[in-house]
């Protein structure tokens, strides 16, 4: 059963371009699956039903959170419940194709409904303490600068700022290439500041964070590698405390921000999904809510008649 998934999971990876945080994902949920059906003496995916996905199901809706204290009714999320549906239903369309099993017995699991959250964006106050550079900058606060400066003026994700790479820069335009999920790329354009930040940065900065070893990202830790996700985001954490900032800001709240700002002053939800390098509409329209709010607290406060 694990080479099976190990089949699935180098096929999502290199033939379908899902990024390697999908990979993980599914694993963990599918081992999930494996550790369960060999508990009922299972241990191959032919000899897998119907009832016993819809089992598992139900023992995974009983389940409680990992982490969390043994709180009486408490259950895994319909978010985890989504996922391992979701998990099940890709790996045996995949195991259906290569004939591993005769017969997709997960293709009429039904998703459960997902609540949609709102994104969060920082205010115009709070990225502009964000984003004002310290006074005595040092090679580290010049690379954490263009790197926040980027995110919030082209909406890249975390793990695209992080394997953003040299020849995806193309300042004296004003715009870079990036290669978002499922290996899709476009182009985005940067506003003057990110432009100058990231100057600043390359001309000042990186020379003095390289090594002979040092790969060709961008960004550069100080000890001259690429950054891991954890890493980054420990960087982008400290200069959000150091600039006195109280809110809990996430990974993605920058990329929110951008997209927020931009539906706030007017600009096409297509272009934006096109910016975000969203596949379908339906996740770029998300924004048209938070402008929603934006409107409402707007007209709270200043209308007469509020």
């Amino acid at each position: 059963m694990n080479a099976a998934v190990e089949d699935f999971l180098q096929y999502i990876r290199h033939e379908k371009g899902q990024a390697e945080q999908t990979q993980k994902t599914y694993a963990a949920l599918l081992n999930r699956f494996i550790d369960w059906a060999e508990g009922q003496g299972v241990d191959d995916w032919e000899a897998v039903t119907r009832k016993h996905l819809t089992q598992f199901l139900q023992h995974e809706r009983r389940r409680k959170p990992e982490g969390n204290a043994p709180t009486q009714g408490e259950q895994l999320s319909p978010d985890s419940i989504y996922l391992q549906i979701a998990a099940l239903r890709a790996f045996y369309k995949f195991a259906a194709e290569e004939q591993i099993v005769l017969l997709n017995i997960a293709e009429n699991l039904t998703l459960p409904r997902r609540w949609k959250r709102l994104p969060k964006a920082l205010s115009d106050l709070d990225i502009q303490k964000l984003l004002t550079p310290p006074t005595e900058a040092t090679p580290t606060d010049l690379c954490t600068t263009a790197i926040l400066e980027l995110a919030y003026a082209s909406g890249l994700r975390l793990a695209e700022l992080r394997e953003l790479r040299l020849e995806q820069l193309h300042l004296n335009e004003g715009f870079v290439t990036v290669i978002g999920k499922g290996n899709k790329e476009r182009m985005v354009p940067m506003g003057i500041p990110a432009v100058d930040a990231l100057t600043r940065y390359l001309d000042s900065a990186r020379p003095k964070l390289l090594s002979p070893r040092s790969p060709a990202n961008v960004f550069l830790t100080q000890r001259s590698t690429a950054f891991a996700q954890s890493t980054m985001w420990a960087r982008i954490k400290a200069r959000t405390a150091r600039a006195g900032i109280k809110r809990n800001v996430t990974p993605h709240m920058l990329r929110h921000s951008f997209a927020t700002h931009l539906l706030e002053n007017g600009a096409d939800l297509r272009v934006i999904q096109e910016l975000l390098g969203h596949a379908s509409i339906n996740t770029t329209e998300i924004y048209t809510h938070v402008a929603g709010e934006r409107l409402r607290d707007v007209h709270d406060q200043f209308h007469p008649r509020a």
